[in-house]
């Protein structure tokens, strides 16, 4: 049984930690109108400073999203912000799992599955990421290590709303390596990602969007767009690039007519 519907691209900007809050609106805009759209749906995830300005710059048409959530709901947890402050600023998305998160702090994959328990009890919409390093890339076991992250980090209160869940494949091999993952070696990995999410929560994985989170530029976005199995991107420095973002954007933009 194939579920009938059709996926809406998604494009992500996450801005990691960079531009200062005053020019966080003046980024937005020069991304130009056509962005707003809806098609594909922008989400643009800025460091947690920006979150308030940025919600009224964008408005309804652009969706807000934060960078990580703490797995609790409040208390004595410094430096931390939970899911219900984020929804609270009006964020609809957050980012959960980057590696670079995963890289820095070693309980960070630990906490995945109450952070992502967190973000849906609070109405956000997490954008989970997944993926391998070089290591594992280089003897072959990418596709084992994969699963295990999935199995691991993805909490049982998704079976019942993984349309709500949002993946993004990092190829940590990839990135800033001077390595590259073509458009058809990430598709095989969405594929073979979207077959354990359908072993996982059934048919209503058709429905979970999975993005590429590898080092998309302007040059190489239509090339994954082309592939049934992206259905968008998580971009990195480019997002902080309006006219090359612009680029990246239109070809998703294509993808979704």
């Amino acid at each position: 049984m194939k579920y009938p519907g059709k996926r809406l691209p998604l494009v992500a900007a996450n801005w990691k930690m960079n531009t200062l809050p005053g020019g966080a609106g003046a980024l937005v805009e020069e991304y130009g109108d056509e962005m707003l759209c809806g098609n594909p749906e922008l989400v643009v995830c800025p460091p947690f400073t920006h979150l308030a300005a940025l919600g009224l710059t964008l408005g309804a048409a652009g969706c807000l999203g934060a960078q990580n959530c703490s797995e609790h709901l409040s208390g004595a947890f410094t430096s931390e912000i939970s899911a219900a402050m984020l929804r609270d600023l009006g964020c609809r998305y957050v980012i959960l799992g980057h590696s670079e998160c995963r890289l820095r702090n070693p309980m960070e994959s630990l906490r995945i599955p109450e952070k992502i328990a967190q973000a849906l009890a609070h109405g956000l919409t997490p954008i989970y990421c997944c993926g391998e390093d070089l290591p594992i890339r280089q003897s072959g076991a990418e596709l084992d290590f994969i699963a295990r992250q999935l199995a691991d980090d993805l909490p049982p209160e998704l079976k019942l709303n993984s349309h709500k869940l949002v993946i993004a494949y990092e190829p940590v091999w990839a990135i800033g390596t001077g390595k590259h993952a073509s458009p058809e070696m990430a598709q095989q990995m969405h594929v073979f990602i979207r077959s354990r999410l359908k072993d996982m929560m059934g048919i209503e994985a058709e429905r979970t969007r999975i993005l590429y989170g590898g080092s998309v530029q302007a040059d190489n976005a239509a090339g994954f767009a082309s592939q049934t199995d992206i259905d968008g991107v998580l971009v990195g420095g480019a997002s902080l690039k309006p006219a090359d973002f612009r680029a990246i954007f239109g070809a998703f933009a294509a993808k979704g007519q």
